[in-house]
């Protein structure tokens, strides 16, 4: 299995990966045969270092780099940095996120009594946070002449529609076709774009969200075919094997890992 996932030697870079899923990508990826080292994002440095420090006590090669993926210019001295300390960047991991976590006088409101303020909170980490980061690695993935990933972290919000979460699923939606796009532009030069759709993960957030209340996650779970919550594993699986040399004829997909919550052909 260790030769199947190999990446090849290619430097990832993990965005939004303080904790959670992005944390479990990052740990996944610098520990993975053909790792050229993990580049872990995150919006709280310290965080970003804690799980640096994770992938560099398991034998990996990491560097932490805080960044703001809504900043353009930001997210080029990001990538600057990464691919002058660890080697241009060969993997894309597009996992910074924000659906509402962060408590807000708007939130609970419907987005129609809101407005840009709040919406481009949610637009413009998940919707231009990928463009900016996928524009700023691209331009290293050509020079390399090499096989290349990019992957972005979406909902299944995105795919079904979800009341409350309108203007986050909207800029999920919006992420999963740029990234159709960009598998297009770029299939020639062996550079694969697919996403990844989730539903309920056991993330930091979710639990605080869902632990005083058992009655409400009960009912949550009744959606799900395997009755439990995602883990940050069952998503880093995925996207291990969509990095690896494993996949290189598959782009331009929506892979859900959601435990049955939703069907599509």
């Amino acid at each position: 299995m260790g030769d199947i996932l190999n990446l090849g030697g290619r430097v990832a870079l993990v965005t939004g990966a303080g904790q959670g899923v992005g944390r479990q990508i990052a740990l996944q990826l610098g520990a993975a045969e053909g790792s050229g080292g993990v580049v872990v994002n995150d919006y709280v440095l310290e965080r970003a270092e804690a799980v640096a420090e994770e992938v560099r006590a398991a034998g990996g090669k990491a560097l932490a780099l805080q960044c703001d993926v809504s900043d353009h210019g930001a997210v080029k001295a990001m990538v600057d940095k990464a691919a002058a300390d660890l080697g241009a960047i060969g993997v894309l991991v597009n996992n910074a996120g924000n659906a509402g976590a962060t408590p807000s006088p708007e939130l609970g409101k419907p987005f129609w009594e809101t407005g840009p303020e709040v919406w481009n909170s949610f637009v413009g980490v998940n919707f231009y946070g990928v463009i900016n980061c996928t524009a700023a690695v691209i331009p290293g993935m050509l020079a390399r002449q090499a096989p290349g990933r990019i992957i972005t972290i979406i909902s299944d919000a995105s795919r079904w529609g979800d009341a409350g979460l309108e203007i986050y699923a909207g800029a999920k939606a919006g992420a999963a076709g740029f990234m159709r796009s960009v598998a297009r532009s770029l299939g020639r030069h062996h550079i694969t774009a697919n996403s990844i759709a989730i539903a309920l993960t056991a993330t930091p957030a979710v639990r605080r969200t869902l632990e005083g209340d058992p009655e409400r996650l009960k009912r949550t779970l009744e959606k799900y075919i395997v009755r439990r919550p995602g883990q940050p594993e069952d998503v880093a699986n995925m996207a291990l094997f969509l990095a690896s040399d494993a996949s290189p004829w598959i782009t331009g997909q929506v892979y859900p890992v959601n435990g049955g919550f939703s069907f599509a052909l």
